[in-house]
This record gives C-alpha cells, structure tokens and sequence, in this order.
C-alpha cells in the first residue's frame, strides 16, 4: 500500500495532479488546499496518500494531500456513513477554510456554524457531528480558529440589542456582557448571554 509520494510535478488542476516518482507517471487526486500549497510545475513535492479501491471494480485511484492533518481529516470523513472518497474529498474542500474552527464546531455540535461557514446542509451537518465528535475529540491541528472571535462579537451585539430591547440601559448590559463573555464557558450564543446577563442585571429594567 502506498503510503506517500515524492516526486516531480508534472501538471495540476485544482482537483488533480499528475507526479512522476523514478519514471512513473501517477495521477493523484487532491482537495483545494492541497492545490492552493503546490510550486510551480517541474519542481518537487511530497504528498501524503490515501488508496481508495472502486467498489463496482473500478480501479484503485489515489488521493493525495500536503500536509499529515489533511490526509487524517480525509481518512476521518472517509469513514462516516454514506461517505466515500469522492464526498469526503468533496467535504474536505469546504473545511479546509478552518480545520481548527470545523473541529471545535463538531465538538461543540453548533449545526448552524457548520451550515452557515463550512455550507453544509443541516442534515450534512449533524451526521458529520454524530460520526465525527469523538473521533476528533483527541486530534491535535495547526493554527488558530478564524471565526471565533468575530462570533463572539457578534453574539454580544445581539444581546446587547436584545437588552436594550428590554428596557436596560446600554452602558449597564454592556458592561454586564462584556464580563460573560469572559467567564461564561461554551455560551457564546445570543440568547445565552441574554440569559445570563438578566440573572446578573435583575428582574426590573431601569
């Protein structure tokens, strides 16, 4: 079995290249973030490979990916049900805009983040966090998350409003929201921090 590749790029699209190792020319195919990290063609490159063998007798075809994290996310995605290389290669374009905001989301089971940045369909989303919270649990990823802080803000503007709304003074349920969002755990959602805010807040809008 084929476990990685090192050779000349020969040629490139953004879904598949062609390498020549020692005279052997394989075609590969790649995801979009594979795509986005090659050189220029004739220079050389290092893919990570995954086989896939057709299961109507089609052959075996390669997937090849730049770095160990993609190769393991494709094999993780590989195993959900209903998922076969080709709709894993298919779901791997669209996390790899943030590995590390895709895994705290399936961890996190947030569906709508899922849907709303990574555009998969509800019914995508929680098969994935069904398939995919536990085995990722222990997966370690390079980088930082993209999303989290412009969620976050975004979350205390709406409860601000939402405040506001209720009859409290701004500089007051800021003020309030502004602790939450430090000391309240996995709440970072609207409704949540409104929750917590009128605990804080009482009863009686000023």
């Amino acid at each position: 079995m084929i476990g990685s590749l090192r050779g000349q790029l020969l040629s490139k699209t953004t879904n598949q290249l062609l390498l020549e190792v020692q005279g052997v020319g394989y075609e590969v195919m790649i995801p979009l973030s594979t795509y986005e990290r090659l050189p220029a063609l004739e220079q050389e490159i290092w893919l990570g490979i995954v086989e896939s063998v057709g299961m109507y007798g089609g052959g075996t075809a390669l997937y090849g990916f730049a770095t160990p994290e993609e190769k393991e996310i494709f094999l993780q995605l590989r195993e959900v049900p209903g998922t076969g290389a080709k709709k894993a290669l298919e779901y791997l374009d669209k996390i790899a805009k943030s590995f590390p905001d895709f895994r705290r989301a399936i961890l996190e089971r947030d569906v709508r983040f899922l849907t709303s940045v990574f555009g998969f369909s509800k019914r995508t989303a929680e098969k994935l966090i069904l398939a995919l919270k536990d085995r990722l649990a222990d997966l370690r990823l390079e980088g930082t998350e993209k999303w989290a802080a412009h969620i976050e803000r975004q979350a205390i503007a709406e409860a601000l409003a939402g405040l506001v709304g209720l009859g409290y003074r701004e500089s007051a349920a800021r003020a309030v929201l502004e602790r939450l969002s430090q000391d309240v755990q996995n709440e970072s959602s609207a409704p949540d921090l409104i929750r917590h805010a009128l605990k804080s807040l009482g009863s009686h809008a000023s």
